[in-house]
């Protein structure tokens, strides 16, 4: 996974594209995209199109970005949308990891109705988009087993915090939006899953997209959103490790196995511990799963 994709879902010909960006994920949104007098008819939209494509021979994962739990309306989303066997929900509005476990067994009880396997449905949690969730980043460990990545997005954050922006001048993220940005990754590790950066929200700027998924990349984003087909090959590029980072992960790995019993050891005048192994061995996990 290094591409999530959203894509409205009261829009079937923008479904449809989305199929074929390249996304390694779409973010089927009923949520923000959808306006509160369509929401049926999207429900609706959204489970005839996971009818026809899940059972395409080649396709991106499928999510659906329901509304929040405090909403009223998240009951009825997954009522309209689990027939059509999503394999995951997106949490929007998350206030911490029993939201996480609330929406866990929301879906185990759909999976009995719709005879879908066990514990098969899984879920992405936006973690930032008030104040009160961002001091429970820290709490997603253990929530789920269900529980595949954690993101964070600064916009519902901003009005919650009432800022006049989120970003400055030069289009970088303000020190609140970089606090909880770096508390999302932080999030992520503890619980051991994928960390996910927000979308850049100027599509038409992919030398500054470029730019932000390398320094996602660089402190430890796994993957990034995106808010147009554009941007998906940008994202796919900067996520793959290259051949000169694959074959430096592979030496590190190599020289290990060579020495089980060592802490550290020496590759071309370097000095290099157990935590590069485990780098190492995170850049070639990535190359090595779908969609890499």
């Amino acid at each position: 996974m290094r591409s999530l994709l959203f894509v409205p879902g009261d829009s079937p010909r923008k479904l449809e594209k989305g199929l074929g960006s390249g996304a390694d994920v779409l973010l089927i949104d009923i949520e923000d995209s959808v306006a509160a007098s369509a929401k049926s008819a999207a429900r609706e939209a959204v489970r005839a199109f996971l009818e026809q494509a899940v059972s395409l021979a080649q396709r991106p994962r499928l999510y659906v970005r329901i509304n929040g739990l405090t909403t009223g309306l998240a009951d009825a989303d997954l009522d309209g949308v689990m027939p059509g066997r999503p394999d995951g929900i997106m949490l929007p509005k998350a206030s911490g990891g029993q939201d996480v476990t609330h929406l866990g067994a929301k879906l185990a009880v759909r999976e009995v109705e719709n005879d879908i396997p066990d514990g098969s449905t899984r879920i992405i949690a936006i973690g930032t988009e008030t104040a009160r969730s961002v001091f429970a980043l820290g709490t997603y460990g253990g929530a789920s087993r269900r529980l595949e990545g954690l993101t964070w997005g600064g916009e519902d954050l901003s009005a919650d915090l009432g800022a006049e922006q989120n970003r400055d001048a030069a289009g970088q993220w303000l020190e609140p939006y970089r606090l909880a940005r770096a508390l999302t990754l932080m999030g992520a590790a503890a619980a051991e899953v994928a960390a996910i950066d927000a979308v850049f929200t100027n599509f038409r700027d992919l030398e500054g997209l470029a730019a932000d998924c390398e320094a996602g990349r660089r402190d430890g984003f796994v993957a990034k959103m995106a808010i147009h087909p554009d941007q998906v090959p940008v994202i796919n590029r900067v996520f793959t490790p290259d051949a000169d980072a694959v074959a430096w992960a592979e030496a590190i790995v190599d020289a290990f196995a060579a020495e089980p019993d060592a802490g550290v050891v020496g590759i071309n005048g370097e000095m290099i511990d157990r935590p590069h192994l485990l780098r190492a061995q995170r850049v070639l996990a990535k190359v090595r799963r779908p969609g890499a």
